[in-house]
């Protein structure tokens, strides 16, 4: 398993990592099928995690098939979530605010590192009132490939100033765990819809919350 030591910086994904932004995905899912007569199928969201735009188009179709109806959905749920998220923000994760209330004193730099696009990711964090706290935003539609890959999260390093394996990346999901680690970054997982299967958990950081997370920095740091 990864060891863990305490990090020069600290990269957070977003969805299912620093808010319960899952229901709102869904919601929005289930308004976009609606308009072409379709439902919102049992394990598509949990399929789609971590996905950015492209690669979640291509699941999308492998889900619903190629019809243009299908496109159309998949267009208009982006649209639907941005103003859900705009209008509600989301709740925040359990321990969010004392982490990165640690985080700060400590004077650690901080990145948030999300498939999703940035006018969402902008409304979540100032609804959650953290925005703040991050030094570099990257988002989903800047370009970069889908998680596994780790081109997001190299970004995110590349705009606190800090080489990979000095920063912590926080993810709740698996191909992004993965993207942390092919990009040389210490992996920290905190499950949220998808959990790890044996090999992922045998093998990287696996905690039950934030709180947690930040309870382990405590331990490190004494």
């Amino acid at each position: 398993m990864t060891s863990l030591s305490i990090p020069k910086a600290v990269i957070f994904d977003m969805d299912g990592l620093m808010v319960d932004s899952e229901p709102t995905w869904g919601k929005a899912w289930k308004i976009a099928l609606a308009k072409e007569g379709l439902e919102l199928k049992p394990g598509f969201q949990e399929t789609l995690a971590g996905s950015a735009r492209p690669r979640a188009l291509q699941l999308t179709h492998e889900f619903y098939g190629e019809g243009e109806g299908v496109t159309r959905a998949f267009e208009d749920h982006y649209d639907v979530v941005e103003q859900l998220f705009i209008e509600e923000g989301a709740p925040k994760m359990r321990g969010l605010d004392e982490l990165l209330a640690w985080l700060s004193e400590k004077g650690l730099p901080l990145a948030v590192a999300s498939s999703t696009a940035r006018p969402s990711v902008e409304a979540v964090l100032e609804h959650a009132g953290i925005r703040r706290f991050f030094k570099a935003i990257c988002t989903g539609d800047q370009g970069f490939p889908s998680k596994p890959a780790p081109d997001i999260f190299l970004a995110a390093a590349e705009g606190l100033g800090v080489e990979p394996g000095e920063a912590w990346v926080l993810e709740d999901s698996p191909a992004g765990i993965r993207a942390a680690i092919a990009g040389g970054f210490t992996p920290v997982m905190v499950p949220d819809l998808v959990q790890p299967d044996d090999e992922l958990r045998a093998s990287v950081p696996v905690f039950g919350s934030l709180l947690d997370v930040k309870a382990e920095l405590e331990k490190l740091a004494n």
